[in-house]
């Protein structure tokens, strides 16, 4: 939070005589708002913050799990406008929270297992293109097409073993384990998060 607010006073403290806007927006991120300053003839700085909650539940081969993504991303960016003001080049670090917790039962074993995904960097790299600019004048569309570089995923399972017998606890955390380290292995291909924003700007 200390680097946004730092990101956000330069971008407040370049001239007055740009362009600048204010922009709403929602998709794989979340819904979220972005702040734009035109600062060069084809580059403008953005930052902004997209959050929120989806319900979301997962079968895999040996557990079934229900729980609730939870997103929260501070972007910093750069916007390269290289043809003009609609199409651009996206490019900067995404400060994300991003997790999903859930509980779950494991091969029918009784009591319950919590379940947590996390992000592998808190701090990822992004890329991608954009249409609209969100430091342009009146009120405008715009849409991001990117990814965000969040680095493999780390999965943690803990067994619930409140109400059970010491064998059938033992039992249940020997197929934890072995369901954290299965899903660990799936997570292991996925360190690309795909970004797809729409929205709505207004600039001044």
């Amino acid at each position: 939070m200390k680097k946004a607010l730092v990101f956000a006073a330069a971008l407040a403290a370049c001239g007055t005589a740009q362009a600048a806007g204010v922009g709403v927006r929602i998709g794989t991120t979340g819904l979220g708002i972005d702040l734009a300053k035109n600062v060069a003839p084809t580059l403008d700085v953005r930052v902004g913050y997209s959050g929120g909650n989806i319900s979301h539940d997962v079968d895999t081969s040996n557990a079934s799990y229900k729980g609730d993504i939870k997103l929260s991303n501070l972007n910093a960016l750069l916007d390269f406008h290289p043809l003009g003001p609609l199409f651009r080049i996206s490019g900067g670090v995404i400060f994300n929270k991003n997790k999903y917790d859930a509980t779950g039962t494991v091969n029918g074993q009784p009591g319950s297992v919590d379940a947590r995904v996390e992000s592998g960097r808190s701090a990822a790299p992004y890329l991608g293109i954009g249409y609209g600019n969100v430091a342009g004048t009146g009120v405008n569309f715009y849409a991001d097409l990117g990814v965000m570089f969040m680095g493999t995923p780390k999965a943690t399972l803990t067994a619930n073993c409140s109400g059970l017998s010491a064998g059938q606890c033992s039992a249940l955390q020997g197929q934890t384990a072995s369901e954290q380290q299965a899903l660990q292995d799936k997570l292991d291909r996925f360190k690309a998060y795909p970004v797809l924003n729409i929205g709505l700007t207004i600039g001044f």
